[in-house]
């Protein structure tokens, strides 16, 4: 196990750069041109144009250089509503505020787009599409709307789907008594535990992220293999309201342990009962998920 949780931990700890030295971007040069007026185009200022400096934490992102990093700030703009529904957005206008070339801001609308933020359209252009219309389930546009103004309703949404998927997860992998993903189970809960001893917060996140992904994954239904990285992204996600995963300490660690000794002995309602447990927010924090709603 220690072999596996140094491996952790430096995975954890390692930085992601991916970014090219200045002389090497692939810029183009843009005529100057007289401003002309747009109905609703958006307004630009306070915006970072030097895209290295934006922060990259979602995994879909990383080692895309500038096209990831281009996505990740036009998308963090969009779903904060600095870009509103149906808004402009001018292709030329973005790659002369952050110096990118045609090339890098094509393909980054490609990728909104299939997030269903924008759409394109012959003699429209590219617009900002409603909220009805975004993908909510796309790991990146949870960690946009988390880190942004929709940030207590996206954590609230995010605590209660993990409640109705996670424990029927657990209910389905005590069915399927593999022994690596047993050991993996249990070498998780190790790593939290080493982490926990020493103060690392991050390893710990890693590890648990990794418990949960993998426990939905062995539970042998493809659907919820789909929202495997619905609940990783929701892991990464700090804040709002506090589950036991998102407390390292003794009883939140014994929780993962009950999970594991359910699973080994093939009893469905006990991992089902100890992941509840698990995810249940404390009362002292906010309410219990879930609750019902009034209409």
């Amino acid at each position: 196990m220690s072999t596996l949780a140094h491996t952790m931990m430096t995975a954890a700890r390692s930085a992601d750069s991916g970014l090219a030295n200045p002389g090497e971007l692939d810029r183009y040069p843009y005529a100057e041109t007289p401003a002309v007026d747009r109905v609703g185009a958006p307004s630009w200022e306070g915006v970072e144009p030097e895209l290295g400096r934006v922060g990259r934490r979602t995994a879909g992102n990383r080692g895309r250089g500038l096209h990831g990093q281009l996505v990740q700030q036009l998308g963090q703009m969009i779903v904060s509503g600095d870009l509103g529904a149906d808004r402009p957005l001018v292709p030329e206008e973005i790659g002369q505020r952050f110096e990118v070339s045609r090339t890098v801001v094509r393909e980054s609308l490609r990728v909104l787009e299939a997030k269903g933020l924008v759409s394109a359209r012959p003699n429209v252009g590219t617009r900002v599409r409603p909220v009805s219309d975004w993908n909510l389930l796309d790991p990146d546009i949870i960690e946009w709307r988390a880190f942004g103004p929709q940030r207590d309703d996206q954590r609230r949404e995010l605590s209660e789907l993990r409640w109705t998927i996670e424990p029927l997860a657990a209910r389905l992998a005590a069915g399927h008594g593999r022994e690596d993903v047993q050991q993996r189970l249990s070498d998780m809960v190790g790593i939290m535990g080493h982490a926990m001893g020493q103060g690392d917060a991050l390893t710990f996140s890693r590890a648990d992220a990794e418990f949960h992904t993998l426990l939905i994954q062995v539970a042998g239904n493809r659907m919820l293999d789909h929202l495997s990285g619905i609940v990783s992204a929701a892991l990464q996600v700090s804040g709002g309201p506090v589950t036991g995963c998102d407390r390292p300490n003794d009883v939140s660690l014994a929780q993962h342990g009950r999970i594991v000794d359910a699973l080994a002995t093939g009893d469905g309602a006990a991992a089902e009962a100890a992941m509840r447990q698990l995810l249940t927010v404390h009362p002292e924090v906010e309410r219990v998920v879930p609750a019902p709603r009034e209409h």
